[in-house]
């Protein structure tokens, strides 16, 4: 009699399903960014460049484009949108505020600062992401010292002090703006998002903080579901609450930070993102952080190929405003859907 073989699992086709789903719409998404633009490159000659460094295609003009420009591009944007989606499952999860994201700290306004002043001050346009860096890590420190009372680092002084600090830079940015109006384009299209000049050499840039800002937040991921329950109950699971928030924190503003550095001001990525994965797998730390950085990258990547795209004669638009008329009008349904739950469960 022959034995009867096993079928898989399926906790094990569980396993392997996301991999590969998200495998195959990251080769797929990565290769149709590269095929679409003012020029267009054949999808099966983007593979063949890809997979052969162009040795065996013709058209120069095509390899260069994918190679030099395109490529490097799409990489930036996913990993940027990664970036940014991460830290507001981070941000929402230990201010236990879904409106938050990984700008309520002030992060954004201290990198716009930052870039406003060097745009300002007549500095070399590869200084910016510099400026920007430097200026969400000077609004960050600010944003600790401020709530940092008593020793301790409380949920509602981070909110508070995120707040002030915010208005505070806002101001900062309008003062800069009215005292050299030659340099309020350049400031508002940066304050915007875009990654239209962005290459290979803002990879050194992008990647330290993405590397250096997830190291305590995949570390401390079980911890991030018990601090959602809140922080009394925190402590009596074993947490050490004040420290575990602050290791948090300062990876999630790190992985924020070095994407608004390359990429400007980008909203609802980080906001928009975590709650629809969410709503389709769940309120578990554990699945939910990997699922909305792929998520947010890929959603990043076409809003820029949509972005470089849509207008004609190589005329782009700021990523930024992508984003927001994609996230606008889904946030919005969000709080209507939110609201009939809360009035039918009354």
């Amino acid at each position: 009699m022959n034995p009867v073989r096993a079928r898989p699992s399926s906790p094990s086709r569980k396993r392997w399903t996301f991999p590969l789903l998200a495998g195959g719409t990251f080769i797929l998404s990565v290769g149709g960014a590269c095929a679409i633009g003012a020029y267009p490159v054949a999808f099966t000659d983007v593979l063949r460049i890809l997979l052969t460094g162009g040795a065996s295609l013709p058209d120069d003009t095509a390899v260069a484009i994918v190679w030099k420009l395109r490529l490097s591009r799409a990489l930036l944007a996913f990993l940027a949108g990664c970036g940014l989606a991460a830290s507001g499952v981070v941000f929402q999860g230990i201010l236990r505020n879904p409106l938050a994201d990984p700008f309520t700290l002030g992060v954004s306004g201290g990198a716009a600062f930052g870039a406003a002043l060097a745009i300002t001050l007549g500095l070399a346009a590869p200084l910016y992401p510099l400026a920007a860096l430097a200026g969400a890590g000077g609004a960050l420190a600010f944003v600790l010292l401020l709530a940092t009372g008593r020793g301790t680092l409380r949920r509602e002084t981070l909110v508070l002090a995120g707040v002030v600090v915010s208005a505070f830079l806002a101001a900062l940015i309008a003062l800069v703006k009215a005292l050299d109006e030659d340099s309020v384009a350049g400031i508002v299209f940066w304050i915007m998002g875009s990654f239209q000049g962005r290459g290979w050499h803002d990879m050194p840039l992008l990647l330290p903080g993405l590397v250096l800002g997830s190291v305590p937040v995949v570390l401390l991921v079980r911890e991030l579901d018990v601090l959602s329950l809140g922080d009394t109950e925190a402590r009596h699971l074993g947490v050490n609450v004040p420290v575990t928030r602050l290791w948090l924190l300062l990876g999630a503003s790190a992985l924020a930070a070095s994407c608004v550095a390359v990429s400007g001001i980008i909203g609802f990525v980080g906001l928009v993102v975590p709650h629809l994965v969410r709503l389709l797998i769940g309120g578990n730390h554990k699945p939910l952080l990997p699922a909305s950085a792929f998520a947010g990258g890929i959603l990043l990547l076409w809003s820029d190929v949509a972005a470089r795209s849509l207008l004609p004669d190589g005329v782009e638009l700021p990523v930024g405003v992508i984003t927001a008329l994609l996230g606008g009008p889904f946030f919005c349904y969000l709080l209507r859907r939110s609201g009939q739950k809360e009035r039918g469960q009354a």
